[in-house]
């Protein structure tokens, strides 16, 4: 055994668990554990009966709490003996340090120290006992180091072993289960530190590997002196690297390179028949690549990344074809290797990482990239397709010295198979037995003396003592240092085999009995709408009871797409720097902080730290939001002409305010000379006025977004600030003229983090990428009963331009300008106190409780039927005290005197003249106090239930369960059974026991749980029973998921323009809040309350995580299953929970759409199914579906939003290259409308009338299309008929299109030059095969690629025609196929022509 896999052997390590390693990895954490002593009386009591020779060990080993997953090596100290000293306690001194590093920074990683006592009995047998463990954690809870002092610490022990950690029953935190039992007396004495000098030997050193001091690590040289005993870790020190090159690599493989892949490729399409569970189709597995992985070793871990290299048969090196061409022509072919007998390496492979060390070796991997058969009816896969159905495979595998054993230049090294540990971590092809092998094959395996020797390397070495004293031959430097690039970064490598295969593999799943398959890890993306295909898994066996069917492993028809995003931040820039230079002097406005100054712009390309106690250190908490829109740009499509739109707007939704759609903005050109100008350079956004004309003010749009504390609920500041850490803001891009979606962007909003700056501002090119669907087509007949396989959805994400965005944050001091009633009020305890009435009732008012006066009332606003019986005389009273009019002053001087002189006699005559008045308010008075008297009872009753009345405040979110309880107190001597009584849904008492513990967890409530508090009633009302005097607390959950349009405004509602021209919004509006009362009544026998709990509720908008937009034919069912990505990426997700992958549960906001989650097992992973009513078209549907980790639906940790387009289906079949007509029939509205048709793909989809034309009202028109598409398959375009003077949606259709391809009459094959320069002219010749005179159209399906020089000609019978083609340039190497139609009057194809173009 070598030294090299002696180390290796000796330092496996077991990996972190899978739901761990899925994670991005982070920065490493180094770290220095010093254990120095042990100590306590239960030592020796534990292990000395019946024993002797007792000594202790400690053994140190990582362990990840959630999980319970122990991973890495174990460390173990050497032998120490028991010093026992008289009046101290017993101790063991160990004194020894261990250093290790990990990514791993979660506060369920931890660190388990074991004492173990090896004592030996009387027959002189060995024996380990466990005497004790305990935990050091290493990560708190903000997943930072645990806080590292220098002193020392006393780490408690436990009883009994560590691996009891692996129980179900242990739960996180450990500390506080019930099964743990802490020795008394003893304590691990330790000293926990970090260790930065560790990180400068990460490359040799690999993370979760715990070392001693002492040990050697191959590639650090000793410890100097006696420093610190031969610590070689306290300042490390590397050894000096040497350079190698590898030349005239090869690979034989025996009997022959034929015969070796025949016998592969036979066990492949084996394995994949029995996979398939049907019989030989015709098709066979081909070898698509062969690769070679090169790295060097230390026994430890990689020094580097391996190289990837291609190898390629050693007949097509003698021939001096390409290997990228003849890769591809000849693996598909068993025939075509020929006669070789190696695959052979045609460049050099240059190590720079290579030390003089008996551990060091050079790792080689040899793997082969396969292609299956594609197409559920056996067809074959297109060139653009293959890719995807590629898959990989180890096939063998080497380590080798260099400076061992090494006489001559060139070496042959066996290499190795089978199950057994490598470098790589993965199952690697294994020699067949006989029993299935060739005759050829098994004959030469019987003559071989081993089996190592059935494959051979042949290398020439080559060393360099360091870069400047040797260098490679000055006579091949260029083209070695080509052959070095290749080497080094694998150009080799097809491009479209390169992505699928990172070079880092996860340890894969077996792939029948002798190879495994190397799949890529499912990514995740954070805050987009994307949408990619993900494979499909079975579903449960349903229970088979009584006379019921038994359900059979069934998958849904359609297939799910996966919740996968845009990847959010900028693009490279893809603009020329004349292009910047114009667009950044188109005079947007300047953005300027609190003191008038401008904005520094940051580079969004680097790295956001995010410090949460800086931010709350920030003495500017008023957060100030800036979105500026400047410009848009197009992106070629396939070389296809770019066609802007005139107008486009935006529609998105920040944080919780109200979704945005912008105005319609103009797209303008900035560059004003034609010769500058780019076809795909940005355009200036601009303002449009009212009636149509571009504004003259400032161009872009600015919107502006004031986050004031005084606006945010208490410690929502502390929420804001994490939406901005971890999520996007999505983005839609509409055109303003044909409403149809141009694309989506998302951009990360972690650059508006201002950390402690006065403001921040960043400049972001965004791409804007469109999701196209294929038609959801099941495979039908016999491919269905197959384990329930359907065919993939095609999706295609297509990047349709830029967009440019400028992202600021500018602080301001928090001033309180708004009044206190409009301030959310300080957060409240969970617990809320019932009224004390044991005081009395305090006096007052029939109308208000605790105050002396109370506001007065209008009368028929008290009683209306009072008011109706005194109306009439206060009329009568009203009428008589009106005055006459004015009359002259001589008149009203006569009627003085004469009212002086009958004074007497109207005294006499006074006592008769007011009886009646007097009865009428004696009258008047009867009736109103026979009102008192009636309502008296009512009254009292009202203000006595105000006295026992609790108001409580909840500010609810949809999804989101917001917890309380009530303090309920029996006011009574006598015991009680009191029932709940609710008047509203969405307010519940929570009956089960582990659901109110779940939420007194999370809520931090101290108050105690009663097992069995409640009992339901007939009509299902709680009841719970009351001692006397006692006092309960009455569990209470509301929780809601039903979404008012108040609260989601669509549209422009909530923004106000100001003097500048800037849109600000406000999150807290009044209009902007919906608020409900709910009544709690607790009522004793009789239904007589005892207390009253008011629930106010204030409903407050959510934040939206994802959105998804689906078109589907009107009047018809959505159903469609989107795949959740694994619960750890999300953003909210819980970092660890107990028991392993939680399960997860969905609730819909639209109680009309069906949405609901199955869990398929432990591993697999879950879908969210919908069924979804389509509406009539143009109509949109809006809904929310909320995500959940925990059964009891305590807060969503994802929210998305889902808007279903209902669209009028077409269905359409047509032939590539071949016009297709038909008709649409219009039907006018009750108004005449102007209106124009726009089509999402106008290269493909023409329509007439192509230009504005008039709808009559309550008429029927029709409306012509046709169809053109430029590829075979399925596929969907979406036409809109539109108002251009309103810019309404009138109507809206699906095309689907289901295209064939033409039958090919000839066949052609060109080789052009790549690189640019010019094109070339090229000549075809067409016989007209009728007899008469015939006209004739050319169309091609790349454009971009091949013009005609005359698109018609007009040919007679028999004749011969010469078409003259002009072959554009290609700046890329590789291969084109390009069609050329010919088609006649009709457009009707006659014949189709293959032209095969390589680009060298």
């Amino acid at each position: 055994m070598s030294e090299w896999e002696r180390i290796f052997m000796q330092n496996l390590t077991v990996p972190p668990h899978s739901q761990r390693r899925r994670n991005i990895p982070q920065e490493s954490t180094t770290f220095q554990c010093v254990l120095k002593y042990i100590e306590g009386a239960f030592i020796k009591q534990r292990v000395t009966e019946g024993c002797s020779d007792v000594e202790y060990q400690l053994r140190l080993s990582l362990f990840d709490v959630t999980y319970r997953h122990f991973f890495g090596k174990t460390w173990k100290s050497s032998r120490r003996p028991l010093h026992s000293v008289p009046r101290q306690p017993t101790r063991v001194v160990f004194n020894e340090t261990i250093y290790f590093h990990t990514s791993l920074n979660h506060p369920s990683i931890t660190a388990v120290v074991e004492v173990v006592a090896i004592a030996k009995k009387q027959d002189g047998i060995s024996q380990d006992l466990s005497c004790g463990f305990g935990i050091i954690h290493l990560f708190n809870s903000k997943s930072e180091p645990t806080n590292l002092a220098t002193k020392d610490r006393g780490l408690k022990l436990y009883h009994g072993t560590p691996r009891a950690l692996l129980h179900p029953l242990f739960q996180d935190p450990v500390e506080k289960n019930k099964y743990m039992t802490v020795m008394e007396n003893s304590h691990l004495q330790y000293t926990l530190r970090p260790h930065l000098p560790l990180e400068t030997i990460f490359h040799l050193f690999p993370e979760n590997l715990l070392m001693s001091g002492l040990q050697k690590i191959p590639g650090l040289l000793p410890a100097r002196g006696d420093t610190s005993k031969g610590d070689c870790f306290l300042k490390p020190r590397l050894m000096k690297p040497v350079t190698c090159y590898l030349d005239k690599l090869s690979i034989h493989l025996y009997p022959s390179l034929e015969k070796f892949e025949e016998e592969l490729l036979d066990l492949l399409n084996d394995d994949r028949l029995l996979k398939a569970n049907s019989t030989p189709d015709g098709n066979t597995v081909a070898v698509q690549e062969r690769r070679l992985r090169v790295g060097v070793h230390n026994g430890l871990c990689f020094v580097q990344a391996p190289q990837v290299a291609v190898l390629v048969p050693e007949v097509e090196v003698v021939r001096g074809r390409s290997a990228s061409f003849l890769g591809k022509q000849g693996s598909g072919s068993r025939a075509s290797c020929g006669p070789c007998q190696a695959l052979v390496l045609r460049s050099r492979i240059h190590l720079t990482e290579m030390v003089r060390h008996p551990a060091f070796a050079v790792f080689f991997q040899l793997e082969y990239v396969f292609c299956a058969p594609g197409g559920a009816n056996g067809k074959a896969l297109s060139a653009t397709s293959l890719s995807k159905a590629a898959y990989m495979h180890s096939v063998r595998w080497a380590a080798w010295n260099p400076f061992l054993g090494s006489g001559s230049s060139e070496v042959a090294v066996p290499l190795r198979g089978g199950a057994r540990h490598n470098p790589s971590q993965v199952l690697v092809y294994k020699t067949p037995p006989n029993s299935v092998s060739s005759e050829e094959v098994r004959d030469t395996l019987v003559n071989s003396s081993a089996l190592q020797t059935h494959l051979n390397v042949q290398l020439a070495f080559r060393t360099a003592c360091s870069a400047a004293e040797r260098q490679p031959p000055a006579s091949r430097a260029p083209q070695d240092a080509a052959e070095r690039a290749h080497g080094e970064c694998g150009v080799g490598v097809s491009p479209g085999l390169v992505a699928p295969f990172p070079q880092e593999h996860e340890p894969p799943r077996e792939l029948g009995a002798l190879l495994s398959r190397q799949e890529p890890p499912r990514g995740s993306g954070t805050g987009g709408i994307t949408h990619l295909e993900a494979d499909l898994s079975h579903g449960a066996v349903g229970p088979d009871a009584g006379d019921q069917l038994r359900e059979l492993p069934f998958t849904p028809v359609q297939a799910p797409i996966a919740a996968v995003g845009v990847p959010a931040g900028s693009s490279s820039a893809v603009h020329t720097r004349a292009s910047l230079a114009r667009l950044h002097a188109s005079g947007f406005p300047e953005i300027l902080d609190c003191n008038e100054e401008p904005v520094e712009i940051m580079d969004p390309a680097e790295p956001v730290h995010f410090s949460p106690q800086l931010e709350e250190a920030d003495v500017l908490q008023s957060n100030e939001i800036i979105l500026q829109f400047l410009a848009f740009s197009r992106v070629p499509q396939n070389g296809l002409e770019v066609t802007w739109p005139k107008t486009v707007f935006f529609t998105f939704q920040f944080y919780r305010f109200p979704p945005v759609t912008t105005p319609r903005l103009q797209l303008v050109d900035m560059g004003k000379e034609k010769a500058a100008r780019s076809a795909v350079s940005p355009r200036v956004l601009v303002q449009i006025n009212k009636d149509g004309t571009v504004s003259s003010g400032s161009p872009g749009l600015q919107l502006k977004y004031m986050v004031d504390p005084a606006f945010l609920k208490p410690g929502e500041q502390r929420w804001f600030r994490s939406y901005l850490a971890d999520h996007s803001l999505q983005i839609d891009i509409w055109d303003g003229d044909s409403l149809l979606l141009v694309g989506s962007a998302a951009v990360k909003l972690k650059h508006l983090l201002r950390q402690g700056r006065t403001a921040v501002r960043s400049h972001h090119e965004l791409e804007v990428a469109a999701t196209e669907y294929e038609q959801d087509v099941a495979v039908v007949g016999g491919d269905v009963l197959r384990h329930g396989a359907v065919r993939p959805v095609g999706v295609y994400v297509v990047v349709k331009g830029r967009l440019h965005l400028c992202l600021a944050n500018v602080g301001h001091p928090c001033e309180e300008r708004l009044p206190k009633r409009r301030a959310l009020p300080p957060s409240r305890s969970r617990v809320v106190p019932s009224q004390d009435s044991a005081s009395g009732f305090p006096g007052g008012s029939l109308f208000s409780s605790g105050r002396a006066a109370s506001r007065a009332q209008r009368l028929p606003d008290v009683d209306g039927e009072l008011a109706a019986l005194l109306c009439s005389r206060l009329r009568e009273a009203s009428a008589a005290s009106q005055p006459g009019p004015r009359e002259a002053a001589a008149v009203r001087r006569r009627k003085v005197e004469r009212m002086a002189r009958v004074r007497q006699r109207e005294a006499q005559e006074e006592d008769g003249a007011a009886l009646p008045q007097r009865l009428q308010h004696s009258r008047d008075l009867q009736i109103i106090d026979a009102y008192r008297e009636r309502i008296k009872a009512e009254s009292i009753s009202n203000m006595l239930r105000q006295a026992i009345t609790t108001t409580h405040t909840v500010y609810a979110v949809l999804g989101t369960a917001e917890f309380f309880e009530f303090a309920l107190k029996n006011p009574y001597n006598v015991q009680h059974t009191v029932t709940i009584e609710i008047d509203h849904p969405e307010l519940s008492v929570i009956l089960d026991t582990r659901e109110w513990r779940h939420f007194k967890e999370l809520t931090k409530t101290v108050t105690p749980v009663e097992e069995d508090m409640f009992h339901l009633h007939d009509d299902l009302r709680p009841q719970v029973y009351l001692r006397p005097k006692e006092t309960v607390h009455i569990p209470f959950k509301y929780q809601t998921f039903s979404v008012d349009p108040t609260v989601m405004m669509q549209g422009p509602a909530g923004l106000s323009v100001g003097e500048d021209g800037a849109a600000s919004s406000s999150p807290w509006k009044s209009g902007a809040t919906l608020t409900k009362h709910i009544k709690v009544s607790f009522q004793v026998s009789g239904g007589k309350p005892i207390a009253i709990l008011q629930v106010k509720v204030e409903t407050q908008p959510h934040v939206v995580d994802q959105t998804f937009r689906f078109y589907h034919p009107e009047l018809t069912f959505l159903k469609k299953a989107i795949r959740l990505p694994p619960w750890h990426t999300l953003p909210g997700a819980p970092a660890g929970m107990p028991g392993g992958e939680p399960e997860m549960y969905v609730r819909c906001s639209d109680p009309n759409v069906i949405c609901e989650t199955k869990h398929m097992g432990p591993g697999e992973p879950q879908d969210v199914f919908l069924k979804v009513a389509g509406g009539p078209s143009p109509q949109i549907k809006k809904f929310f579906v909320a995500i959940y980790t925990d059964a009891w639906l305590a807060a969503p940790i994802q929210i998305w939003q889902f808007y279903l387009h209902s669209l009028q289906r077409v269905d359409v079949s047509c032939v590539t290259g071949q016009l297709t007509r038909l008709s649409l029939v219009l039907r006018g509205t009750q108004a005449i409308r102007k209106v124009k048709a726009y089509t999402s793909h106008p290269h493909e989809l023409k329509v007439d009338p192509d230009g504005v034309f008039v709808l009559p009202p309550n008429g029927v028109q029709d409306l012509y299309i046709g169809v053109r598409p430029q590829k075979a398959g399925s596929r969907f375009i979406y036409l809109n008929l539109v108002d251009v003077e309103y810019h309404q949606l009138v109507s809206s259709w699906l095309v689907c299109a289901s295209c064939r391809q033409p039958l090919l009459s000839k066949a052609f094959e060109i080789t052009l030059p790549a690189g640019g320069g010019k094109g070339s002219n090229k000549r075809i010749t067409y016989t007209n095969p009728y007899p008469s005179r015939r006209l004739y159209f050319l169309h091609t399906n790349r454009p971009d690629l091949l013009q005609f020089k005359e698109d018609s000609f007009e040919i007679g019978g028999g004749e011969v025609y010469t078409i003259g083609l002009r072959f554009a340039p290609s700046h890329n190497t590789g291969e084109e196929e390009i069609l050329i139609h010919i088609n006649d009057r009709e457009d009707k194809n006659e014949e189709t022509f293959c032209v095969k173009v390589i680009y060298q």
